[in-house]
């Protein structure tokens, strides 16, 4: 069985910039979409000629908002990926859509093109918080949307966020049992950060909010755990959660190190030659620059480097320990090209074995509950040298 690839399609367009978020995201009240359909598909052609022979597991389409593409050009990309690449029959398709951008012809449309995984961008039902975390749509429409959802797609998923200024866990209780009881097959759930270039930076710098301390987030997310392992939707990662079988296959790739190519302003990939070196690769973040250059060259590549082992290690310990199955010592040595053990600080790994933020399972490597709350003090004792 050949090893799980991912094709992640990148569409940068947002209706209005969300003052968390500090994602590849521009707003445009108007797009091209043909120009913009013409340059995906030219990209994703060349592409195409450096990973032959590989079989496609899943495609995701992020954003800014890809629901605000037309289905056609949906259509065209997901065919053009299936006409130069093989498309395993049970691939995942997943599109992100904004409950204030969609309806019922244009999620059929999705639907009719393939995708057959939504995920929506709820983060509350409360419509005061809504208007705080600068939203679109009122609750009415987030529900209306999953609704619609749960209809068309065999697969949903809907965003969260929480661990907002002054939520008590009663407070997050209520909203979280609300959410669980629209809840299909999977749930995402993440605390509010503030991220350098946001448009929330400021704000929280002057005081003009203040997030829970340390202490409230860590008992907001002990509750999350509680109500979720209850509800039958267990952590598989730190913010995510899915019934049994219904994790997404396709972030599973980023987490256990598999190859994945990126196409769109800002999108990331990561492959592995014959050779066993991981390169990795970034496209042009700014829309028109990165268009302009597809056109003009097939790509809108800005930089392709070559991960040594000390980078390769550093990205499998990061992203492995935030899944709830850890890290398998087999794989990272098939990765890595080295033994995990070897890999890590062996004082810092005694450190946090014993001190329960980290356990053995067989060959996998967890943290444990404990250590997933402290994950980045974990992380540091094991890879001291990230400290610099």
């Amino acid at each position: 069985m050949s090893a799980p690839f991912g094709i992640y399609v990148h569409w940068p367009f947002c209706l209005s910039k969300c003052p968390y978020c500090d994602f590849n995201s521009h707003v445009a009240d108007r797009v091209d979409q043909a120009a913009w359909r013409t340059a995906l598909l030219a990209e994703l052609e060349q592409a195409a000629q450096t990973t032959p022979h590989r079989s496609v597991t899943s495609v995701f389409f992020g954003g800014g908002t890809p629901s605000l593409m037309e289905p056609a050009t949906v259509t065209a990309l997901i065919e053009r990926i299936a006409a130069r690449w093989s498309l395993a029959a049970e691939a995942e398709i997943t599109l992100e859509a904004n409950p204030g951008t969609i309806d019922a012809d244009r999620f059929a449309g999705f639907r009719a093109a393939g995708v057959n995984r939504l995920s929506i961008g709820v983060q509350s039902l409360d419509d005061n918080q809504l208007r705080f975390l600068g939203r679109a749509h009122d609750s009415a429409q987030a529900i209306a949307a999953l609704a619609l959802a749960r209809r068309l797609f065999p697969r949903l998923s809907f965003d969260m966020i929480y661990a907002r200024p002054g939520q008590s866990c009663d407070d997050w209780r209520h909203e979280l049992s609300r959410a669980l009881d629209l809840a299909a097959d999977h749930l995402s759930l993440y605390q509010l950060t503030i991220e350098a270039g946001t448009a929330f930076q400021p704000m929280a710098a002057r005081g003009d909010f203040i997030l829970p301390d340390n202490d409230e987030a860590a008992a907001l997310f002990d509750l999350t755990q509680e109500m979720t392992d209850a509800a039958g939707l267990a952590a598989y990662e730190i913010s995510n959660h899915a019934r049994p079988g219904a994790a997404c296959r396709h972030n599973l790739l980023y987490w256990q190190g598999d190859d994945f190519l990126g196409i769109g302003p800002g999108a990331h990939s990561r492959l592995t030659g014959a050779d066993g070196i991981t390169r990795s690769t970034r496209r042009h973040r700014a829309p028109e620059v990165w268009r302009k250059k597809v056109l003009k060259s097939g790509n809108g590549t800005a930089e392709a480097v070559t991960l040594d082992q000390a980078a390769r290690v550093t990205e499998l310990v990061m992203m492995g320990l935030r899944l709830t199955e850890g890290i398998s010592a087999a794989r990272f040595r098939r990765q890595s090209g080295t033994a995990l053990t070897g890999a890590l600080a062996a004082d810092g790994l005694a450190d946090m074995l014993e001190g329960g933020f980290l356990r053995w399972q067989g060959e996998m490597l967890q943290a444990t509950p404990r250590g997933r709350l402290l994950l980045n003090r974990v992380i540091l004792a094991l890879l001291p040298d990230q400290a610099a």
